[in-house]
């Protein structure tokens, strides 16, 4: 069991840092948020499962702590699909530019 949680540990550990360099790297606001996705949807959750399974392996199956992790992982799914979308919609309202390389650029035509 020590070794399932170490392991899930340093995988969303590593999740988590590749989407934080992949943060830095990206040319526009947009490519950012999107690159956020990895550390909310499989990092974060990873690091929560792995933080309930090693509190199974010490104090044993709780009910209760089930479903905290449960809503746990669920809210960070919702959460950050929600808020990623928020986020990528308040920045192409307040103007902020797009990479030239960006094609297509859908939202920025009219519909036909």
């Amino acid at each position: 069991m020590n070794l399932l949680v170490a392991a899930m540990s340093v995988f969303g550990a590593a999740c988590v840092l590749v989407s934080a360099v992949s943060m830095m790297r990206e040319r526009d606001a947009y490519a950012r948020i999107n690159v956020l996705g990895l550390a909310t949807s499989l990092g974060l959750p990873l690091i929560v499962v792995a933080a309930y399974l090693h509190r199974v392996s010490l104090v044993g199956f709780e009910i209760a702590a089930l479903l905290k992790c449960l809503v746990t992982v669920g809210a960070l799914w919702g959460v950050s699909s929600i808020g990623s979308m928020a986020l990528a919609r308040s920045t192409y309202l307040a103007g902020t530019p797009v990479d030239p390389c960006t094609d297509p650029q859908d939202l920025a035509r009219e519909p036909s």
